[in-house]
């Protein structure tokens, strides 16, 4: 197809994705010039509801910004506050909120691997249709999912909004005798797991890969999930508490949603595959190995091939959650105490879809001052822009259906949560001579 007669290609909504949005790429003499992630919903102004609220409000406030992970936003509440208030929970806390965590990872990398992300490979509009042919498959993934939310039900009171986490701990720990009807259905969900890292790994990939800077949390001896230092690819090393030294936001006139960058250097990437680049060391023999059957047996560049370390990181946190099961200990009490005070905590996790930072600044009486929460699909805007760009540019020659079909893939390599980002499909795919 000529390149250079003026074509027009438009997605009014990008579907499977969490939000609402567009994409306008402008292409001139068979290069692309600009692109936009048109971020349209309104932002949703959390940090500015969080201001004179009390400190344990924070918690259940940012669990509504996300369905799909309020988990990630609890625990970055909950650590932030801690560390300003020179709070330290016990071990037996720590383990608790992990297993919590491990609930939604299941959940959350089941949902976007099976009904959002492989119809993409498989050539499907959507997951219902999807499962019109292959049902025993999504109704693993349904099953996958549910065991997730089940987990996160018996830790967090709820699947959706947990009520069980407060600054400090819990409100109540749950029995050994509540957690272990979750033994059986994990155990399931690991050979489940297994069979979705393989499934995957027969999928296609386009022959795409980009020298991206990898950040993500890493700690000493495990996976990062609730905690950790920031790292990088380029050999960031550093606290969390300097993470606003390193990066920052940057207004896009096209976008509601602000975009991060690391400052001096530019755009990065979040998420699984930054996890994998810069903790694969981190994961069991097992997992790895398995990892290694998936063609994962080193760096991974290519960001189509994320659903591939998506379904490896399901199977660890499955795994993770029956290691922590057998060793569960209710915690006595709780929650410890916490005496409020003056002062700044910063905190970031690992949500499933990437390192989501968190920053208080709090008065004597615990009323919160100001609040600064920085999502991972804010940070990972400007990369998915770029990757966009890229890819577009080497694929010009296809027609304009496929081309849209692939820049939506694109974009939902990284599972974008737009709502949590504050928010996104429309193509807009102008071609000049």
């Amino acid at each position: 197809m000529s390149e250079t007669r003026s074509r027009s290609v438009r997605v009014e909504m990008l579907a499977r994705v969490e939000g609402e949005g567009g994409l306008q790429v402008r292409v001139k003499g068979g290069k692309v010039r600009e692109v936009k992630l048109d971020i349209f919903e309104p932002p949703r102004f959390f940090e500015a509801l969080l201001v004179g609220r009390a400190y344990s409000d924070a918690p259940d406030f940012t669990a509504r910004i996300c369905g799909i992970c309020p988990v990630a936003y609890q625990m970055s509440a909950v650590g932030a506050m801690e560390r300003a208030f020179g709070a330290t929970v016990t071990p037996e806390i720590r383990a608790l909120r992990r297993l919590l965590y491990c609930g939604e990872w299941i959940e959350s990398h089941a949902l976007h691997v099976y009904m959002l992300h492989a119809p993409d490979f498989l050539g499907y509009e959507s997951g219902i249709h999807l499962a019109k042919d292959h049902g025993d498959v999504v109704r693993r993934g349904l099953r996958l999912k549910q065991i997730g939310n089940e987990l996160m039900t018996r830790v967090g009171g709820r699947e959706i909004h947990p009520v069980n986490v407060r600054v400090g701990g819990f409100w109540r720990a749950p029995t050994r005798a509540e957690l272990t009807p979750m033994e059986e259905p994990l155990a399931w969900a690991r050979e489940a797991a297994l069979e979705t890292v393989r499934w995957v790994a027969g999928f296609e990939f386009p022959d795409f890969e980009r020298d991206y800077e990898f950040v993500s949390l890493r700690a000493p001896d495990e996976y990062p999930l609730c905690e950790g230092r920031l790292a990088s690819s380029t050999g960031l090393d550093l606290d969390v508490a300097g993470y606003e030294e390193a990066f920052a936001e940057l207004h896009r006139p096209h976008s509601n949603a602000l975009h991060s960058h690391h400052i001096g250097r530019g755009g990065y990437c979040v998420g699984p595959l930054a996890r994998w680049n810069l903790n694969a060391d981190r994961l069991t023999p097992g997992v790895l190995e398995v990892a290694r059957e998936a063609g994962l047996s080193g760096p991974c560049r290519n960001p189509f091939r994320s659903i591939v370390v998506r379904a490896v990181e399901l199977l660890w946190a499955v795994e993770e959650a029956q290691r922590l099961l057998a060793a569960y200990r209710p915690p006595e009490p709780a929650a410890v105490e916490i005496a409020p005070r003056a002062g700044r905590g910063c905190a970031a996790t690992e949500a499933p879809r990437g390192l989501l930072y968190h920053r208080y600044d709090v008065r004597e009486d615990g009323a919160i001052a100001t609040a600064r929460i920085v999502p991972p699909t804010a940070q990972n805007l400007g990369t998915m822009e770029e990757d966009l760009g890229a890819f577009v540019e080497r694929h010009l020659a296809l027609d304009d259906a496929t081309l849209t079909w692939k820049c939506e893939q694109a974009v939902r390599n990284y599972d974008p949560c737009i709502s949590c980002a504050t928010h996104f499909l429309r193509l807009d795919l102008d071609r000049e001579g």
